[in-house]
């Protein structure tokens, strides 16, 4: 055990232990109880609003809306009354500093995927999409920079290339290695093809959110950084997600997200077609009920379901984040079931949320539905696809060659537990 990690559990529990006691000493028991009570409160009240205003339309929908901002403002009006709204403040400070000391001395220390030394690619084909992330291929210099090392560059001009096609053919000509600038669909589709022939893919981060490059510990701000690949590179072996006869490196979600991106006005208005969609997706009015069957448990009627590649990090259950690592072997699944504003305002408490979120980790994940076919969203991408739909994990499927020098991947940071967290930090031995 390092003395760091025991030096952060110790300064957790003084920093909970100080919020605590600056709580009581200043505002007394009594008060105390009245604070936290308030702040439940409020926070049940402005989600039960929350969830109104997502299941409603019209006059509903926007006094729930007023109700969600007038929650907060409210308990704060109430701190301010009691003349404790600078206490509770700090308290809060304390306490989040002492969350997340406790977090950073409960990770274990990560080593991280393991690296393979291998020759550099001769005939590398790269497929470029110059529309992708704002036009980051031609800011960039991609096409040229690559060109210059060597590369074969295929940059798309048409909407509705076929890239699938482009890459087979790469193959069939002798490219040994197959790369993408470009979004995650993409990515995804030319990273089947390349674990399907045992060739090394690379990623180049020029999408628009470029979750796959963030984890695997890409330079997303600069995407000419991941060509060093071609001449500097090392190859990690990672985990592909299967749904059907079909690749993810992401995610697939099922429900009122897969349901909302399917409509055609989703892309001129999203914010516009996701209100006005909302209500009967949640409801389950709009599309067919969904069951999942996970790891012998069965969950009726989930507003949403999503499949990663691998389990995102503790905090980030909703996927906009990162995954620490991509080669454990396992599925992420994550399934969201609220029946109404009474199971709303319960995700306030862990009892209320272990009922409505379900959270596991497998190899195999299946999404039932009283229909023929359910929407899903593949990498970002809507399709329909025929049910049952079958999710599963590949193992180390995919060779991918990056930089040798990288930014890397941000380490996970465990959910606070205070017991390990007390024998890390009073005695010598976990």
């Amino acid at each position: 055990m390092s003395s760091t990690r025991r030096n952060l559990a110790r300064l957790a529990f003084c920093a909970a232990t100080a919020a605590v006691v600056l709580l009581l000493a200043v505002a007394g028991l009594r008060a105390s109880l009245n604070l936290i009570l308030a702040a439940v409160l409020g926070s049940a009240v402005g989600l039960s609003a929350a969830w109104w205003f997502l299941t409603h339309r019209g006059v509903q929908r926007w006094l729930a809306g007023v109700v969600v901002v007038l929650a907060p403002l409210t308990v704060t009006v109430f701190y301010a009354q009691q003349r404790l709204l600078w206490v509770v403040i700090l308290f809060g400070a304390l306490w989040a500093a002492a969350v997340a000391a406790g977090r950073r001395a409960l990770a274990e220390p990560g080593d991280g995927p393991e690296e393979f030394e291998t020759p550099a690619p001769r005939h590398p084909y790269l497929i470029m999409n110059p529309r992708s992330g704002g036009g980051k291929v031609g800011r960039f210099r991609l096409a040229e920079r690559a060109r210059e090392l060597g590369a074969r560059v295929h940059v798309i001009d048409e909407p509705n290339a076929d890239v699938a096609e482009l890459a087979r053919q790469a193959l069939r000509d002798g490219a040994d290695l197959l790369g993408v600038a470009g979004g995650d669909g993409t990515q995804a589709l030319v990273a089947g093809i390349a674990a399907e022939h045992g060739v090394p893919f690379l990623v180049i981060s020029a999408g628009t959110r470029n979750h796959f490059a963030l984890d695997l510990g890409l330079d997303r701000e600069d995407p000419s950084t991941c060509l060093d690949a071609l001449t500097d590179g090392v190859e990690v072996h990672i985990d592909l997600g299967r749904i059907g006869d079909r690749t993810f490196v992401n995610n697939a979600s099922f429900g009122a997200y897969a349901t909302v991106v399917q409509s055609p006005a989703y892309r001129d208005d999203k914010v516009g077609t996701t209100l006005d969609l909302l209500p009967e997706t949640l409801a389950g009015q709009n599309g067919p009920q969904l069951e999942l069957r996970v790891d012998g448990v069965t969950v009726t009627g989930p507003q949403a379901v999503l499949v990663s590649n691998n389990p995102y990090a503790t905090a980030d259950i909703a996927g906009l984040g990162h995954r620490p690592r991509l080669d454990q072997g396992a599925l992420g699944v994550l399934a969201v079931t609220v029946r109404g504003t009474a199971d709303a305002a319960r995700l306030v408490g862990g009892r209320g949320r272990s009922r409505s979120v379900l959270i596991r980790t497998s190899t195999t994940a299946v999404v039932e539905a009283a229909a023929p076919e359910v929407p899903v969203g593949v990498d970002g991408e809507s399709i329909l696809m025929p049910t049952p739909v079958v999710c599963e994990i590949r193992p180390t499927a995919l060779r991918v060659r990056v930089p040798r020098r990288r930014p890397g991947v941000p380490p996970m940071l465990p959910e606070m537990d205070w017991t390990r967290l007390r024998r890390l930090a009073w005695t010598s031995r976990r």
